[in-house]
This record gives structure tokens, C-alpha cells and sequence, in this order.
């Protein structure tokens, strides 16, 4: 399985309808679900929470906990499920996640994490990677990080998504936390210096081509959340200068097939929100793009939206491809 770019497991962000629609631009890059807790995989409604369009594949589930037998059952439920990975998250600082015990606060207990990785790889076949910071609070030494990796790799696991940021688990919120410690790509750099037989995917801040591909020289992947997030036509980009992929839809293109996809969904209750507000970001940078963003605040946030508005929105997206090529 290619890891080179992967779009990043966002909370709130990259559920199922999210992943189609990025799918429609991109046929290469990895896909990773919203951080799903054990305990809701394996009590909640797993067909709500895990359920994905075959179309969305190649697909991981990111899966937060520190109990090894709930880990290892929720490893076997995403192999039933037919996801290609289940990825751990030992990277989030949310207290909300602290208080569960999962997150960044587990790279405190290596021995423990582990433990975790190795009840996951026995009970499934499908990869079993994990995704984890540099450091943590006053700790950002690189001894600490890489004798970190090497319990997990003892453990079984071959794959590593490294967000080059620390996590400040007391003082900064979640999204402060995205910003406010300072990249070091250094450090992850040399991961992989020191380990060339492990996967190191490196993550945080990523937002040109140009930087992937100065990335992919010292690591094996790259993973992107936030600018993908923004502005989800990079990933056409991304198609074309890093895969050299020559053929890619035009916006007016993704908002057709879209509109296949959102006929369906709502036809089995789906709201149309809950599609369109991930295409905010579809005219980022683009002559329109305030009236298009202006035009989803106003119309498809309302709890009432229907199919017909969806068709409306989906003229202005189309009218907007086309006032766009002309001005080119």
C-alpha cells in the first residue's frame, strides 16, 4: 500500500461524505477516517460510524484508546468493515481525550502503547500503523522519540505518521496546538535517518507541492490535513505534479459527480449539509469563491435544506467553472 500523500483524519472534517468528495479529485492519495473511540465501534451504531462508499478506498480508520482488548477487537471490526488500515492516534491533546487515556498523552507510556500495537497485529491482517507527535510538553528529545518508535516496531508496527509539532497537553486548545509549537522537521528527518527500515510519514504545515516534494526526499510520505481541508482542489495538484497523473476533472466536473452521490444520500435521509458543507473550500483562491462560500452560509446550513436546493447550489457551481474559464 502507497502511503506518498495521504489526507489527514480530522475531527468533524473527514467523514464519509467528505472522503467521496475529496475521491472525485483524487484517485492516489490515502484517506483516513475521523478518530473513531473504541468503546463507540464497538457499542455504538457501527454501520453510522464506520460504514464508507467502496468508491472512497483506499481507506483507513484512525481509532483512539489505550485498552488492549477493546484496541484488538476494533482492529478485527476494521478488517470486517474492509478498511485497508487501522491507524492509532497517539497524537491528539484535547483534555477530553487525555481524560479517556488516549491521544498524546499515551507517548508518556510507551510500554502500554505497545502492548496496544501488539493485540492489534494479532488480531487482524491488515496494517496496523500509528500517528504521534515529536514530543510532548517539556519533552522534545529525539532519543526519547525514537526509543518510543522502536517499542512500537518491537511490537510489530512498520508504519509511523509523525506530526513534526509537539503536543502541549496542559495550556493550548486543540487547534492552538496546530500552530503554536514549532515545526521541527528536522527531528523527523532523521527518524528516518536512523530507522531506513520503518515508513516514516511526515506531517504538519504542509501546503505546496514544492514542499512534498522537498518531504519525499527524506521521507517516505506525506500527509496533509488542514490545507486539503481549505482548499480541496490542491489535491488535483497534488495528481498531477506528484503522481503525474495527466488527466483531472475540472471543479464543474467534481460538483456533476457530486450531485450523483447527493441525489442518493438523500434519498436515504442524509441532509444536504452534511455533504455540502465540506465543499466550502471548492473556489479557494477562485474569481467567485466569497459568493459561492456566502451562498452555502446562507442556504445549506438550514436544518430544512432539500434536493432541489442542492440542485440550485450545484447551477451556481456550474455557472462559476464557466465564468472562471473565461476570465483565464
Amino acid at each position: 500500500m502507497k502511503r506518498t500523500v495521504s489526507v489527514a483524519p480530522m475531527m468533524d472534517c473527514t467523514d464519509r461524505h467528505d472522503r467521496y468528495f475529496l475521491r472525485l479529485m483524487s484517485k492516489n492519495s490515502m484517506l483516513y477516517s475521523e478518530m473513531v473511540a473504541t468503546k463507540s465501534a464497538i457499542h455504538g451504531d457501527r454501520k453510522k460510524i464506520l460504514s464508507f462508499s467502496p468508491e472512497e478506498k483506499p481507506i483507513a480508520l484512525q481509532v483512539g484508546g489505550s485498552d488492549k482488548n477493546e484496541l484488538s477487537e476494533v482492529a478485527k471490526i476494521a478488517e470486517d468493515f474492509g478498511y485497508d488500515e487501522i491507524n492509532i492516534n497517539l497524537g491528539c491533546p484535547s483534555k477530553k481525550v487525555q481524560k479517556n487515556k488516549f491521544g498524546a498523552c499515551l507517548m508518556k507510556e510507551p510500554d502500554l502503547v505497545s502492548e496496544c500495537i501488539n493485540s492489534m497485529i494479532n488480531s487482524c491482517k491488515i496494517p496496523v500503523t500509528a500517528k504521534t507527535r515529536i514530543g510532548f510538553d517539556d519533552v522534545e528529545d529525539f532519543d526519547y522519540l525514537n526509543n518510543f518508535l522502536l517499542k512500537m516496531k518491537d511490537a510489530g508496527c512498520k508504519t509511523f505518521i509523525i506530526h513534526a509539532r509537539k503536543a502541549m497537553l496542559k495550556g493550548l486548545s486543540p487547534k492552538q496546538n496546530l500552530n503554536i509549537p514549532k515545526l521541527n522537521y528536522e527531528m523527523v528527518y532523521k527518524t528516518k535517518k536512523e530507522n531506513p527500515d520503518l515508513e516514516i510519514i511526515i506531517n504538519g504545515g504542509i501546503s505546496s507541492t514544492q514542499e512534498i516534494k522537498k518531504h519525499l526526499e527524506k521521507c517516505n510520505g506525506v500527509m496533509i490535513g488542514r490545507a486539503i481541508y481549505q482548499n480541496p482542489y490542491f489535491l488535483v495538484d497534488i495528481e498531477r505534479e506528484i503522481f503525474e497523473v495527466k488527466n483531472h476533472p475540472t471543479r464543474e466536473e467534481v460538483a456533476e459527480k457530486l450531485l450523483q452521490y447527493m441525489e442518493k444520500e438523500v434519498r436515504q435521509g442524509t441532509k444536504v449539509n452534511h455533504i455540502m458543507r465540506h465543499t466550502v473550500g471548492l473556489y479557494y483562491g477562485q474569481i467567485g469563491s466569497k459568493k459561492w462560500k456566502r451562498y452555502l452560509s446562507d442556504n445549506m446550513m438550514a436544518r430544512d435544506s432539500d434536493f432541489q436546493k442542492a440542485k440550485h447550489i450545484m447551477t451556481i457551481v456550474q455557472n462559476n467553472e464557466k465564468a472562471n474559464q473565461k476570465n483565464l
